[in-house]
């Protein structure tokens, strides 16, 4: 065991040791640095014991546990309550200072808080950094210091603000000198914390330069491989946001404004958190919902008789991904054509989406919704067979997920677009519009 002083870095949601500012922090602080990963078992309880989600953390862990072994550093993995894996810490090591990057959704600014105040009890210092984002909080405002809640005017802000000093790549080897020596230190396998090892094919993280370079073009074809699939690696950190934002304005300013629109919904989440859960617009609250679960387990099945809402729900529960056009057209269907709350579909999203991020997931799902903020008007309804002719005209993504598309094996659609749509306008109106 490590007896001597150190520092201690979280890895949270920053699965990498290349290009980490609260690492970067850590090493050139002074103390000897040890990281730490604590898989909270408040999260993890709540999940099914085949999570791809999981298993990729672990095997990510396992990788930068074995680049710290070969410098003869480790890592110090925990399963459990985070408050009380802080306590096991604070016994078991002499901890002189906490790193960590800044997360911005509620659950973590809750959970660090109470971790921020244990350790001051104790007289250590926890600091956090921005990593996460190219911007955060109130570095991109409008002129009265007042958050931007529309798209355009925050992308043209962050543009002009934007220097080579907010991509300034954070680490290089020597300051892996500063991790403190010690022997390997144990590693939970995911039986021990209840979870099963499956096999999986997880997207690859090498930056697609010929995808993005045609991204404007192809993006928005869901058959084809013409979105980068860099969105779990986001998600988990295994990738950092300034690499990815300095390939993405050399090749392609479409894409850039894609990663941008990412910062702008963690923007929203901190200034405006009861969006999490509630309507940023809160008068959509009092929409009265359908909620018919027979048509909801219908569309979480992809077997609404709509082929490409049902080509987008079979590949997210098949693969965990859902290319980005379909996202917006499941999510129409499920709020307008069958008026269910968008929370259910946004649940469904956090249960199976491998790339799931709390902040941009329930952005989409307001968006689609119109209860968010630069929200489609609740009187736009996709038409699902519309945005299949024109995205998927020669049906090749419908014949990949949905092979009996065509046959007689194929439902009915579950309700007719013409009479949903009013429906849903006349709802919307209702509630929004009351005489």
């Amino acid at each position: 065991m490590v007896k001597q002083e150190l520092s201690i870095f979280w890895f949270r949601r920053d699965l990498r040791l290349k290009d980490n500012h609260g690492l970067f922090k850590a090493l050139t602080a002074g103390n000897k640095v040890l990281g730490l990963f604590i898989f909270d078992k408040e999260i993890l309880d709540k999940l099914p014991a085949k999570d791809a989600r999981v298993q990729f953390i672990h095997q990510e862990l396992l990788k930068i546990k074995a680049e710290l072994e070969e410098i003869g550093s480790s890592l110090i993995v925990r399963y459990g309550r985070v408050d009380e894996v802080w306590q096991d810490l604070r016994s078991e090591f002499t901890i002189k200072s906490v790193f960590a990057n800044r997360d911005y959704e509620s659950y973590a600014i809750a959970r660090d808080k109470k971790i921020y105040y244990f350790l001051e009890e104790q007289g250590i210092p926890f600091k956090a950094y921005k990593d996460h984002v190219i911007f955060e909080k109130n570095e991109v405002v409008k002129d009265d210091g007042k958050p931007y809640v529309v798209y355009t005017p925050y992308m043209k802000r962050y543009k002009q603000l934007l220097t080579e000093a907010h991509l300034k790549v954070h680490l290089s080897e020597s300051e892996k000198e500063n991790f403190i020596k010690t022997e390997a230190l144990p590693f939970p396998v995911l039986a021990e914390m209840g979870f099963q090892e499956f096999p999986f094919q997880y997207p690859d993280m090498e930056f697609p330069t010929k995808i993005i370079q045609n991204y404007h073009e192809q993006r928005d074809i869901p058959a084809i491989k013409g979105t980068s699939r860099l969105s779990l690696h986001l998600r988990f950190g295994t990738i950092s946001i300034r690499a990815l934002a300095k390939h993405a304005i050399a090749e392609n300013d479409k894409y850039f404004n894609e990663l941008i629109w990412r910062d702008f919904y963690q923007s929203i989440i901190y200034h405006f958190p009861h969006s999490e859960r509630e309507s940023f617009r809160r008068e959509y609250d009092a929409i009265e919902w359908e909620n018919n679960s027979d048509h909801f387990e219908k569309w979480c099945a992809g077997k609404t008789g709509y082929p490409l809402v049902d080509a987008g729900m079979r590949e997210l529960n098949e693969t965990g991904f859902m290319h980005n056009r379909v996202r917006m057209v499941v999510a129409s269907f499920l709020t307008k054509h069958l008026l269910i709350d968008w929370r259910w579909g946004e649940n469904y999203f956090a249960e199976k989406l491998l790339d799931y991020e709390l902040a941009s997931n329930v952005g989409g799902w307001q968006w689609a919704a119109g209860s968010g903020v630069d929200a489609a008007p609740y009187f736009r309804v996709f038409n699902p067979s519309l945005q299949m002719d024109k995205f998927d005209p020669e049906k090749l993504y419908i014949k990949k997920w949905v092979p009996e598309f065509g046959t007689s094996q194929y439902p009915k659609p579950i309700v007719d677009h013409k009479e949903a749509r009013l429906r849903a306008i006349a709802r919307y109106k209702q509630t929004l519009k009351p005489d």
